[in-house]
């Protein structure tokens, strides 16, 4: 079947937290909706935002259970459900489609550094595995894979493969992509420092699959909708240029750090890091607060900020 292909702002979701360390599925109820009331036309929930990597087997499939019966409107609800192996992976993406997700995304497995070939005969044979709309994220900064343009292309033909989310330096791959016309949207992480926002959204890229979102939304919205007008591309440069405080200090520390101390600091349900990851403190989260403040971002959204929040 015919699968919808995500656009504009793709959020990949905190994963929030009790103070016990258990999973807040009501935390989540309200960040999904808050979500969807701000512009964010889909959510990744359990990506590297969410600490999935951390997360057991059985809280992945309680998450995906629970979050799935919490979808608002028609904002798209998909799913990490990368494995430490090709066989666990399709696990994870069955178990997804049967609980109702609309869709999947997958990487190359970390810590086995496996080669191009090996990581996109995987990929196919993940997508080959059920019939639910399925994206990948190339991202050789946590994986070391880094797949070629042309291994992007061949795993664009498969029916089931909706999205790319692009996380490399290079803006020539992103061209290259682009230039191919594949039926599946393009995307890219939302990190200055790689700087390929701007050149990707540019390309005719259809949005980007973000982290930032978690605390600016509607910034992150206007940011990542497609340039159809010379309207679209200049509320982009005005928006991307506005918030570039918020964008580096969202990549100040390891994903999700910074995201979710601050979110914890504005009274959004986070709740702690797993550890062995640890809150931002001192100047370095106070550079985020102000930078959110001289923004006027509190006012906007409703927040209030309580620094002693981020070491409880």
């Amino acid at each position: 079947m015919a699968h919808i292909q995500p656009r504009g702002s793709f959020v990949a979701l905190v994963t929030p937290m009790n103070n016990d360390g258990s999973i807040d599925f009501e935390g989540f109820r309200t960040l999904l909706n808050w979500h969807h009331e701000n512009g964010t036309e889909a959510v990744l929930i359990m990506g590297s935002t969410g600490e999935v990597s951390m997360l057991s087997p059985e809280e992945r499939k309680a998450i995906i259970t629970e979050t799935a019966k919490m979808k608002p409107g028609n904002m798209l609800m998909y799913y990490g459900i990368t494995g430490n192996n090709t066989q666990t992976t399709i696990d994870y993406a069955r178990y997804a489609k049967a609980e109702g997700a609309d869709g999947a995304i997958l990487a190359a497995p970390a810590y086995i550094c496996a080669d191009n070939d090996a990581i996109t005969d995987y990929a196919m044979e993940v997508l080959d595995s059920t019939d639910l709309a399925m994206g990948f994220y190339n991202n050789p900064p946590r994986v070391k894979t880094d797949l070629h343009w042309s291994d992007l292309l061949k795993l664009a033909k498969h029916p089931n493969m909706v999205v790319l989310k692009e996380s490399t330096t290079r803006v020539g791959q992103v061209a290259q992509v682009c230039a191919a016309k594949p039926d599946m949207a393009i995307m890219c992480c939302c990190s200055p420092n790689l700087g390929l926002v701007v050149p990707t959204m540019a390309l005719g890229g259809h949005g980007t699959a973000n982290m930032t979102g978690n605390i600016i939304p509607q910034e992150m919205a206007v940011i990542s909708k497609p340039w159809e007008t010379g309207e679209d591309a200049f509320n982009h440069r005005a928006a991307w240029l506005d918030n570039l405080p918020m964008l580096h200090f969202a990549y100040s520390a390891i994903n999700p750090v910074a995201v979710k101390t601050l979110m914890r600091v504005l009274g959004m349900p986070s709740g702690p890091l797993r550890k062995p990851l640890k809150p931002l403190d001192g100047a370095r989260l106070q550079a985020g607060v102000e930078a959110f403040r001289r923004l006027g971002l509190p006012e906007r959204y409703g927040f209030e900020v309580n620094f002693a929040a981020a070491a409880e």
